[in-house]
């Protein structure tokens, strides 16, 4: 069992930044990423950003150069630069692993709002 807790949404003004954390704990020695997915109201879940378990990062066309995806042991961090109001969301950490029957095993966090205001 894994267990995601993030913290760091809140309200912005355009333009401006946040840094949002999750962190997990539990059985995570066989992960193999995580990432950060968003859902708008009234639009379907999409991934924002992912890192693997050796480093390389994968981002949304839309938040390229904007966003910045991290990870120091068991805590991933995405920084949220030049923020604009579409990128208003509840952003939901996840973290991807190898379960003993080989399957794929996702976790999410509870996820926290990001409102950016024009």
């Amino acid at each position: 069992q894994v267990q995601l807790v993030e913290s760091g949404g809140g309200l912005v003004q355009t333009g401006g930044s946040l840094r949002l954390s999750c962190a997990a704990s539990g059985s995570m020695s066989s992960f193999t990423g995580m990432g950060w997915h968003r859902q708008a109201p009234g639009k379907q879940r999409e991934l924002v950003a992912d890192i693997s378990r050796g480093g390389s990062t994968n981002y949304a066309g839309s938040v390229k150069g904007r966003f910045t995806i991290s990870r120091v042991q068991n805590t991933v961090y995405l920084q949220m630069n030049s923020l604009k109001p579409e990128d208003t969301a509840v952003y939901y950490c996840i973290l991807n692993q190898i379960g003993r029957l080989g399957g794929v095993e996702n976790y999410w966090g509870q996820g926290t709002q990001v409102t950016v205001s024009s």
